[in-house]
């Protein structure tokens, strides 16, 4: 599912679960353009990404649709014994955090966007969706809005826990936005873009007007920098082969046994 325009991220994941046949196959569904979302009972695995824009605003109709599913997800795998799952990343897990009541969603200070170190919590450091990670560990971001002040009586109510955090910042006075939440044991998200391969970033970067406006707002150093880190294998590359699988890795794995059980 995708809450935005169709872009080099969609392009991606489809890269990345077709890894997967012939143990999955897929269908796309246009969230904010068309309205479109898929029939729980059609589907097992589910990956929602999207944006750009304000997770805060909608149309009051493919919103209000997407914060069902997500209602309809969770009824499920509260009723059912084989459980639904799902991946939100960036701005679905933004809608995600508003829809669960977690945390407060803001608006950055200055846009956050390139090669950022991603640091594991305590939490973090034992799930599964990042093993196979160093920490930190490297991804693509790419945001004007994140996901600060938790509300830790909320997580605990909940069940849910806070998977990794943002750099650590010494000369700003700012909040660390939460990168990644795991909501319960079969919904998680990431505000980082997990799918993003280098190949497909360094072509955005070719255009001449983007490679400008990212030079001018992070300088020519940072800007070379960035480069560097998009080439090296232990970074964006080993993500993308790494969380995403890990996820449908998970959710096949889980599925199976499950249908197992069932079928006995």
């Amino acid at each position: 599912m995708y809450n935005g325009e169709p872009n080099q991220g969609m392009r991606c994941i489809i890269d990345i679960v077709n890894r997967f046949t012939p143990f999955v196959s897929f269908k796309i569904f246009d969230v904010r353009g068309k309205c479109e979302l898929p029939e729980i009972d059609k589907f097992d695995i589910y990956i929602a990404t999207g944006g750009p824009g304000n997770p805060l605003e909608g149309d009051g109709v493919w919103d209000a649709k997407f914060f069902g599913f997500i209602d309809a997800v969770l009824k499920w795998n509260n009723e059912n014994p084989i459980k639904k799952h799902v991946l939100f990343i960036c701005h679905s897990y933004q809608m995600a955090c508003k829809h669960f009541g977690l945390a407060e969603i803001t608006k950055r200070n200055d846009t956050s966007f390139g090669v950022m170190t991603i640091h594991k919590t305590k939490e973090g450091l034992k799930d599964l969706l990042f093993e196979g990670l160093d920490d930190p560990f490297y991804a693509i971001d790419s945001r004007d809005y994140q996901v600060v002040q938790p509300k830790l009586s909320v997580f605990a109510k909940k069940g849910a826990k806070i998977l990794s955090l943002e750099k650590i910042r010494d000369h700003v006075q700012y909040e660390r936005a939460i990168m990644a939440v795991r909501f319960t044991d079969h919904l998680v998200g990431t505000q980082f873009h997990p799918e993003a391969d280098p190949i497909s970033f360094l072509s955005h970067l070719r255009n001449k007007e983007v490679k400008e406006k990212i030079r001018k707002m992070k300088g020519k150093r940072k800007f070379r920098n960035m480069l560097e880190d998009l080439v090296d294998e232990d970074k964006i590359y080993r993500t993308n082969e790494t969380l995403i699988p890990n996820f449908l890795r998970s959710a096949i794995t889980d599925l199976m046994r499950s249908k197992k059980i069932m079928s006995n």
